[in-house]
């Protein structure tokens, strides 16, 4: 699934301190928005309350009226026996293009948004703001129970939940099971990246990854980094004075494999444009070797005709002797806190998040679940066979670094870092040095 177009503008954070100036912009969104507030408040006292969920696009092929988002709004308002009504809104396709949509609407205290699917990264950004209602007391365990400790901890600020676990994600090591026997790899046991770019250039093979200058790049890079035993961002409480540590031997390590793969003939020729089609693409060809990439490419319809050749394992070290740091993704289920109505729309992410319903989405959108029975169910065994694999890696996986400011660090980080044929060993550097300046307000993206 494509999350934008390479070079499109990425939104800026929204800082704690800057509460003033996003209320002036709200004063002047609020006319744009005019017309939602007004249906919002419309329609009299004649039936239930009706709830809107502003989504993001279901991954995959999911037909959006069979089996997406807006089948579990419809069945969750049936279910409520006149409770309420679920009416969903999509939201772009790029997460950054969503979250500014959404940033755009809190800040005018638009109360026609009564649930959000919300990218992991933004939530303690939006928790900061005060964008979120709290999550009440007595559904903090409910919405935790059994829930995977990776999709939990992306869900909580503060040692707080502030939003409900929905569904979760990784990235696995995929490979044809022919490219990796003509390299003589053993995939039972771990493997570096060093590994599979070598086993790539053995074979006239390539190794997929997501390097266009969005999201996705800052995905690689932070796994890289935390695989190598560091963080992107040290004391992230300290805000905008947190320390980027980028500048270590984690850091140094990850612009070596970088640079090691975009100069190697196991890289793709567009890898500076490719995000998550491109680089499927690239790995359904003959030539195909490798990808890093999530669990719902498995089922389409571009690996049909190598899908007895596909194997998968975890995602690869970094380093040798350091456990390798898969990513950690998915969608959150977060309440506004400007919703007339947060306690019945509580009550819709309690059914939405239910694990028939996870279970549901996962088969119809590829999604993984963030409810672990939902992996010994035998049709999610059927069509994920390496259902054990998704949620273990889920389990260990590390999540971007959860600060209010993480769109700034992860603009910074793409700019610093693209295209992936200029990394060198000064890029951490330099990288470390332009996301400080962001954050301190010495540059501008």
């Amino acid at each position: 699934m494509r999350k934008g177009a390479d070079g499109q503008p990425e939104a800026r954070s929204f800082r704690p301190g800057a509460r003033r100036s996003l209320r002036r912009v709200g004063l002047v969104v609020s006319g744009v928005l005019a017309a939602s507030l007004l249906a919002a408040c419309g329609g009299g006292d004649s039936g239930p309350p009706t709830l809107t969920w502003y989504i993001n696009p279901d991954v995959g092929n999911v037909d959006p009226t069979a089996g997406g988002q807006a089948t579990l709004a419809k069945e969750c308002s049936e279910a409520s026996n006149g409770a309420y009504d679920m009416e969903v809104q999509l939201l772009p396709v790029d997460a950054s293009a969503q979250r500014e949509q959404l940033v755009r609407r809190l800040a005018a205290q638009d109360s026609s948004i009564d649930l959000m699917s919300l990218d992991p990264p933004f939530t303690a950004e939006f928790a900061t703001a005060g964008f979120l209602a709290p999550v009440p007391g007595d559904k903090k365990q409910l919405f935790t129970q059994g829930v995977l400790d990776g999709a939990v901890e992306q869900a909580t600020w503060e040692d707080d939940l502030v939003a409900v676990p929905f569904w979760a994600n990784t990235q696995l090591l995929w490979y044809r099971k022919s490219v990796v026997e003509e390299a003589g790899l053993d995939m039972s046991k771990p493997v570096t990246w060093d590994q599979i770019i070598d086993a790539a250039v053995q074979t006239d093979t390539t190794v997929g990854v997501q390097a266009d200058r969005y999201e996705g790049y800052s995905v690689w890079i932070n796994a890289l980094v935390e695989g190598g035993g560091g963080s992107i961002v040290e004391n992230a409480e300290a805000g905008q004075d947190a320390r980027i540590a980028l500048d270590t031997p984690a850091g140094r390590e990850a612009a070596q494999i970088i640079e090691k793969l975009a100069g190697s003939a196991a890289s793709s020729p567009a890898v500076s444009t490719a995000q998550e089609t491109e680089s499927l693409a690239t790995f359904a060809r003959p030539n195909g070797g490798f990808l890093v990439i999530w669990p719902y490419i498995f089922a389409d319809p571009s690996t049909e005709g190598i899908r007895n050749d596909i194997g998968w394992t975890r995602y690869p070290r970094t380093v040798a002797d350091q456990p390798s740091a898969p990513p950690l993704g998915g969608i959150n289920l977060a309440v506004s806190s400007y919703s007339e109505n947060p306690d019945l729309a509580y009550q819709a992410a309690q059914c939405i998040t239910s694990a028939e319903h996870q279970k549901d989405y996962m088969l119809a959108a590829g999604n993984p679940a963030a409810k672990a029975v939902v992996y010994d169910d035998p049709e999610v065994r059927e069509a994920y066979p390496m259902a054990d694999a998704i949620r273990d890696s889920i389990d260990v996986a590390s999540p971007r670094v959860p600060t209010p400011y993480w769109s700034d660090v992860s603009s910074a980080l793409q700019r610093a870092f693209h295209s992936p044929n200029s990394v060198n060993a000064q890029t951490p550097a330099e990288a470390a040095q332009l996301i400080t300046d962001v954050l301190q307000g010495r540059a501008l993206l």
